[in-house]
C-alpha cells in the first residue's frame, strides 16, 4: 500500500487507474481541472476513505506543489488530447502537456517523490517504418499533440536523469473502453461509432477502412502503468498495446451496422501496432482483454454514449477542415 497521486484522475484512463489503485489499497490523491475529465467518472470513489480529490490545473505550479507532500508514486496521466484542437490551439497543448509536465516533475522532486510513471503517446512514431513498432523506432510527430506528448516524455526522463528520480514512460496505443470522453471534439473511433449506432446512423469510416489499429483496453493500460510504477526499473520507455492490430472495418463488423466512407486523412498511419516484447520480457506484463471481449463490454455499456455528439460526414468534414489544411 502506498500514498499515490494521479494527475488527470477524473479522465478516461485516469479514473480506471484510480479505481484499480483503490482496489489495491493505496491512498489516492487525484488532481484534475475537468478540462477533459468528468465528475461522474469519480463519483463512486468519493465515499472511499483513502480517496482525495482536488480540482487543480497542473499548469499552475503554485496550486499543486503542496499536494505532492508525502506522496510516494506519481501517475502523471493529465494532458490535452486530440489532433485537430492541437493544430488549432497549439499554445494550450504546450501549456498543458509540456509546461504542466515540468510543474508535475518539479513538484515531485521538491517533495522527494520516489517514482513517477508518465502517460506518453504512440503518436510520437508518426508514420512508422516497422511493424510491430519497437520503442527504438524513429520519433516523427505529425501534429502538435504528438509533439507535446513526446516533449513531456523528454521532460520526465530528463528529471529522472538529473535528479535521480525513478521514472518510466509508457507509450499508449489506441486506448478504448468505458468512460471514454463522449463530448467535445471529433476524436476516437469507438466514441464516434457507438453514438452513431445508438441513433441508427451509419458508421463513418475514414479511407477504405482497411487501416489497422492496436486497440488496447483501458484496464490493461492501467495494469501496465501500475506494474511499471511499482517495479525497480527506471529510465525506461515501454510500449503498451494489445499484441494485435485490427482493421476499422473489423470494428464496424463487431459493433454491427452500415458504413459510409470518408476521404483518407493526411498524417495518419495505415497501421499502428505495438511491439510489446520489452515490457513482457522486463516486467512480465501481458494484455488480458481481447478486442472481441472489449467490444462486447462496450456494447453492454452503450447507453454511456447516448448524449454523445452524432457525427455525420458533413459535420466531420467541417471539424477536420484544419487537419487537411495544415497536414495535407
Amino acid at each position: 500500500m502506498s500514498k499515490v497521486l494521479v494527475t488527470g484522475g477524473a479522465g478516461f484512463i485516469g479514473s480506471h487507474l484510480v479505481e484499480r489503485l483503490l482496489h489495491d489499497g493505496d491512498e489516492v490523491t487525484v488532481l484534475d481541472n475537468y478540462s477533459t475529465g468528468r465528475p461522474a467518472n469519480i463519483e463512486l470513489f468519493k465515499t472511499e476513505k483513502k480517496f482525495r480529490f482536488y480540482q487543480r490545473d497542473i499548469a499552475d505550479f503554485n496550486s499543486i506543489k503542496e499536494l505532492f507532500s508525502g506522496i510516494e508514486i506519481v501517475y502523471h496521466i493529465a494532458g490535452l488530447a486530440d489532433i485537430v484542437p492541437s493544430i488549432q490551439r497549439p499554445l494550450d497543448y504546450f501549456r498543458s502537456n509540456v509546461d504542466g509536465t515540468v510543474n508535475v516533475m518539479e513538484a515531485a522532486r521538491l517533495s522527494n517523490v520516489k517514482r513517477v510513471a508518465y502517460a506518453a503517446s504512440s503518436s510520437c512514431y508518426g508514420i512508422p517504418d516497422i511493424f510491430p513498432t519497437p520503442e527504438t523506432a524513429p520519433v516523427r510527430p505529425q501534429y502538435p499533440y504528438a509533439l507535446t506528448k513526446f516533449l513531456g516524455e523528454q521532460v520526465v526522463l530528463h528529471w529522472g536523469q538529473v535528479y535521480k528520480m525513478g521514472v518510466n514512460s509508457l507509450r499508449f496505443f489506441n486506448v478504448y473502453g468505458p468512460r471514454a470522453r463522449t463530448s467535445g471534439t471529433y476524436g476516437a473511433v469507438f466514441g464516434v461509432f457507438l453514438a452513431q449506432k445508438i441513433h441508427g446512423k451509419p458508421f463513418t469510416v475514414v479511407g477504405d477502412g482497411a487501416q489497422t489499429r492496436d486497440f488496447t483496453y483501458v484496464t490493461d493500460v492501467a495494469d501496465a502503468v501500475i506494474t511499471a510504477a511499482r517495479s525497480q526499473l527506471k529510465d525506461e520507455i515501454f510500449n503498451i498495446g494489445s499484441g494485435r492490430s485490427v482493421s476499422v472495418n473489423q470494428i464496424a463488423e463487431l459493433l454491427g451496422g452500415e458504413k459510409v466512407f470518408l476521404p483518407k486523412r493526411p498524417g495518419e498511419p495505415d497501421c499502428t501496432f505495438a511491439d510489446i516484447s520489452k515490457i513482457q520480457k522486463l516486467l512480465g506484463w501481458c494484455p488480458k482483454i481481447s478486442i472481441e471481449e472489449g467490444v462486447s463490454r462496450l456494447l453492454q455499456s452503450m447507453n454511456d454514449w447516448k448524449e454523445a455528439p452524432v457525427w455525420t460526414p458533413e459535420t466531420i468534414a467541417t471539424a477536420t477542415r484544419d487537419w487537411f489544411r495544415y497536414l495535407g
